[in-house]
This record gives structure tokens, C-alpha cells and sequence, in this order.
């Protein structure tokens, strides 16, 4: 229809305008940290595969049986036919990872918390939520129907602050924040939040999509905090465990009912059989090699300290430049010199903070995140 084009078409032209309109661009990965784009090789520093498993041949060889095995699908819901036996193996072993009496595997992260969310809260409820939160806890938030209260970034006083306010007037209060954040790399203060929740009968969950394989030997951000209480404890399998999906870790009764409940488990076709045995494998190797895990913090490090940045606390290291063109302009810079550091831009970050975002693997050798680092100065002394 031609409305439906022109509306469109002056959406394109308006974030072109601004330099925000997205492209797909097709990349082939290849072993360690290489990628190829427009036939040139470059070495990736913006994958999450941050152990290099994704490309792991037992981790491959793992997904390949189980599709010869089980088939190249689930064929329907779980709730259906598609629970497959690998299913309920890897909800153990994340169970036994996270230190939680059970484990509910969805079709991705996103869908875990967009199902998780509804399904604990709903109208006459209040989820306070992190400012810098995943876009898709704050998804989850806005379909469930509760009351949705912002609280600054890290800022346990505020929410506190917040809580005091909000939590007489609610039925049910969730607090929802990133374990690890995807765009600034620091890591939420899990047991100051667990203090206050606790106070004010407010249910914590963690997103530790960025944690898990590469903290506290792999248990993730969590495990940093022994003893705080984290009843919801959310992540993926598609970052540290180089495979596809996402999980929710916490009590019999809870995965009990999101099993039975949550709309994006219940009216979706489950994970394919690769996917579960790719990550069941990466577990075994996480669990078995946890020097691998401590790789990728240690590299950057070397970033951070070879730029008089702060030390990273975790493998994502945020380069802000400013505006989306100065971002763009950097990773195309840094590209020319065999380097994909792609940009990021709002809505994904706060308008001002465009930045590149540096994911550092446990397979990238010293010496190219130290020639990273150096022309990353370059670029800044040039613009300074």
C-alpha cells in the first residue's frame, strides 16, 4: 500500500538523517577471532562468543550429532512434542551452574525475559528496573501490565529511595537489572540490591547474559556475591556458551509455573536439539577448563591499562565518542586498519554516549589488543 510505503520510507529518510538508519551486513566467522566482510578478513572485536566456543570442534561436533540424532528441530511447543530429552539435561546442568533448585530453557533471551516478567507480575503490580537495563527486561516489563519505575543506573540509594514509595502501594514488586551491562561492561552492585529487596519483599532478577563463562570461573556475576539473594536468575546461551537461547534459574515452584504459564515457553516451538547440545558441551568445557574463563577479563585489562582507562570489570570495554557519526567514523577507521569494532548507537545507548564497544575473546592473541588499543589512541589524540 502506499501509505504503508511513504510511512516507512519517511521513517528510513528520517534516521538516515541521523545517521541511526541500520544495515545488515552478512560476516562469515571463522576459527579464533577472525571474521570476513566484502571479501576481507578482519579480527572481531565485537562478537560475545567471548571463549571462542562457538567454533569449538567438540562444541560443533556436539550440535552435529544431536541433529543426525533428534533432527534439525523441536517440531512444536514443549508443551506439545518438542521437549526433547537434551532439554531437561541442560536445565540440570544450569540448575547446577547457577546453585538453584531448577532451570527453564527458552527459545532465546529475549524470550525468557519477555515470558519471565508476565508471568510473576501484572496490573496492581511495580517493576523498578535499571536504567541501563537490556532493552528486553524493559519489554517484558511493559507487557505485563505492572506499574514500570526507572531507578539510576547502579544506584541502590534511588531505589531504595523508590521502593520506599512504591512498594505500599503494590501487590507484587520485582526489581530488574543486567548482572553484567552489555554496553558499559561494569556489574551491577547484586548484593547491596539483594539487601534492599529483601527489606522491602521485592523479588530480584538478575540478567547475567554477559556473566556467565566469564566470572567467578565461570558461574557468572551471582557467584561474585555469595550471599546475596537472587531468586530470578536469567541468561543465554548464545554469548560465553557459543550457542543459541536463553534460561531462567531459580526455585521448583517458579520454573514450575513459568513451565506451565509463560506465553513465550508455552506458544513457542522449543530450542533446537543442536542448540542444547552445543551448550551442554560448552558447560562441560567451562567446567573442566576454568583457566579458559578467566581469559577473556584478562584481555581486557590489557585494554584498559594500555589506554589509562579504568580497569575493565568485565570483557566489555565502552570507547564513548559522542555523536553516531564520530562512532561511525572510528569503527570505519578501525576497519581500514583490519579491525571490526562496529558502532553503537542510540536508542541502543543514551543520545551523547554513540561508542564503540570493544567484546574481548579468550582466543585473541596480546599483541592485536595491544595494536587495538594503540590505534584506538590514535584515533582519539587525532580528534582531540
Amino acid at each position: 500500500m502506499q501509505s504503508l510505503d511513504a510511512f516507512a520510507g519517511g521513517k528510513l529518510a528520517a534516521l538516515e538523517a541521523k545517521s541511526l538508519r541500520r544495515w545488515l551486513k552478512p560476516t562469515r566467522r571463522h576459527d579464533g577471532a577472525m571474521v570476513e566482510r566484502d571479501g576481507r578478513r578482519l579480527i572481531s572485536f565485537s562478537c560475545n562468543d567471548y571463549l571462542g566456543l562457538s567454533q569449538h570442534p567438540q562444541v560443533r561436533a556436539a550440535a552435529a550429532e544431536a541433529a543426525l540424532n533428534y533432527g534439525a528441530g523441536a517440531a512444536a511447543s514443549r508443551l506439545v512434542t518438542g521437549d526433547h530429552p537434551l532439554l531437561g539435561d541442560l536445565e540440570k546442568r544450569l540448575a547446577r551452574l547457577k546453585g538453584t533448585e531448577a532451570a527453564c530453557v527458552f527459545g532465546s533471551g529475549y524470550l525468557a525475559n519477555t515470558g519471565v516478567i508476565p508471568t510473576l507480575v501484572g496490573p496492581g503490580d511495580v517493576v523498578l528496573i535499571d536504567a541501563l537495563a537490556h532493552a528486553c527486561i524493559w519489554a517484558g516489563a511493559q507487557l505485563s501490565g505492572a506499574k514500570i519505575v526507572k531507578f539510576a543506573h547502579n544506584d541502590v540509594a534511588d531505589l531504595e529511595r523508590l521502593l520506599e514509595a512504591e512498594r505500599p502501594l503494590a501487590r507484587h514488586a520485582l526489581v530488574a537489572t543486567d548482572g553484567v551491562f552489555s554496553m558499559d561492561g561494569d556489574i551491577a552492585p547484586l548484593d547491596r540490591l539483594s539487601q534492599i529487596c529483601a527489606r522491602h519483599d521485592a523479588w530480584l532478577l538478575s540478567d547475567d547474559a554477559h556473566g556467565v563463562g566469564v566470572l567467578a570461573e565461570g558461574r557468572g556475576s551471582a557467584a561474585l556475591f555469595p550471599d546475596a539473594e537472587i531468586p530470578l536468575q536469567m541468561g543465554t546461551l548464545s554469548k560465553a556458551l557459543g550457542s543459541y537461547g536463553g534460561y531462567l534459574c531459580g526455585s521448583q515452584a517458579v520454573v514450575g509455573l513459568l513451565k506451565t504459564r509463560a506465553r513465550t515457553l508455552v506458544y513457542a516451538t522449543g530450542l533446537p536439539p543442536a542448540s542444547a547440545a552445543a551448550a551442554l558441551t560448552a558447560l562441560d568445557l567451562i567446567e573442566t577448563q576454568p583457566e579458559l574463563t578467566v581469559q577473556p577479563l584478562a584481555k581486557a585489562k590489557l585494554f584498559t591499562g594500555r589506554l589509562g582507562l579504568p580497569d575493565a570489570q568485565s570483557p566489555i570495554v565502552p570507547v564513548v565518542v559522542g555523536t553516531a557519526d564520530a562512532a561511525l567514523a572510528a569503527s570505519a577507521a578501525l576497519e581500514a586498519l583490519g579491525f571490526l569494532v562496529v558502532a553503537i548507537r542510540p536508542p541502543t545507548v543514551p543520545e551523547g554516549t554513540a561508542r564503540l564497544r570493544v567484546a574481548f575473546n579468550a582466543v585473541h592473541a596480546d599483541d592485536d589488543v595491544i595494536r587495538l588499543a594503540d590505534a584506538i589512541a590514535a584515533l582519539r589524540g587525532a580528534t582531540a
